[in-house]
């Protein structure tokens, strides 16, 4: 990660107990090979849905997303031999709710939900979007809008400034830590942070000058500009994070565990040319171009790191 969190350094100072205690799975999973996710139940405890129900991260307009995935949906439908439904959700707690009430069986989760995900509804992550060459990720923003006053990062400094929600990796969590680590400012007494909801509301607002900064993920914004829902013109970045993994795709645990290999083989298989898929996370930097498979235990520790470094625990209520 390199000079992204100097508060990173502060894990090597959590023994073992803490970081098992901070990240320990709900009570109802169990994880016997240590892989940090919940293990498949025995046969008797597996579910065989009908219908298999989709849930992309709800980042921007359903309808939109509902369409392009349309492609991707049938393609699974025909692996799996399921019907396919493609479920919006309007945030990210009720996209976790859904998966541990066992009303979500296939979800892509948003990086700073995918550990709440992971230890509190059971979800398996297997996949992440990535180009060709296997580059992929995202990078945590700052933006501010012309006029603002706002040209550095100290500037921040007696301004309000817009975060997504308190689940969001780039819209909260991992910027907390740099300004409090990096720049010595302090939520509520050195700045007043507010609550967008969504990183498309935290652009918007900042493009229409409702805040004069805001923490974005970046693939959200260059797919707005792509789509013409913001003017690039509207808001510059004066800071750029080194790169986070993107969006968690996986399934319950729960399903039947020869119903997840075909999960498993209908992300891997997918053809992405041509597809709505493809036009729309094609625009990303890196460009969407592939699903590849991905362990939590090693893609997810940078946001692992940052949670514990700004004393999240994933707790489960």
């Amino acid at each position: 990660m390199g000079s992204l969190f100097r508060a990173a350094a502060l894990i090597a100072t959590m023994t073992l107990s803490m970081l098992s205690s901070a990240f320990a799975l709900d009570s109802r999973y169990r994880d016997t090979d240590g892989d940090l996710v919940a293990d498949i139940p025995a046969a008797a405890d597996q579910v065989d849905p009908a219908v298999l129900i989709f849930a992309y991260t709800p980042v921007e307009d359903p309808s939109v997303y509902a369409r392009v995935w349309d492609s991707f949906l049938q393609h699974m439908a025909r692996v799996t031999g399921k019907r396919v439904q493609f479920f919006p959700v309007q945030s990210n707690a009720a996209q976790i709710e859904a998966l541990r009430a066992g009303r979500l069986h296939v979800a892509g989760f948003n990086t700073g939900s995918t550990p709440l995900a992971v230890n509190c509804a059971g979800f398996r992550p297997m996949f992440i979007m990535a180009a060709n060459d296997g580059d992929f990720g995202y990078r945590m923003q700052f933006i501010t809008h012309p006029g603002s006053g706002v040209e550095k990062m100290e500037d921040i400094r007696g301004r309000r400034v817009a975060f997504t929600s308190e689940t969001s990796n780039s819209g909260y969590k991992a910027p907390s830590a740099l300004l409090r680590d990096t720049y010595r400012l302090e939520a509520n007494r050195d700045f007043t942070p507010v609550f967008s909801g969504r990183h498309d509301n935290s652009v918007l607002g900042v493009a229409n000058r409702d805040y004069p900064v805001a923490a974005i993920a970046s693939e959200v914004a260059r797919r707005m500009v792509a789509r013409n829902v913001v003017r690039a013109d509207a808001f510059r970045v004066i800071y750029e994070s080194d790169r986070f993994p993107t969006t968690a795709y996986g399934v319950a645990h729960n399903l039947r565990a020869d119903l997840q290999d075909k999960i498993r083989e209908a992300f891997a298989t997918f053809q992405w040319a041509g597809t709505a898929l493809a036009e729309e996370f094609g625009k990303t930097i890196p460009a969407g171009e592939r699903f590849m498979p991905i362990t939590y235990r090693d893609a997810w520790k940078v946001v692992r790191d940052v949670d514990a470094s700004v004393g999240v625990q994933y707790t489960c209520r």
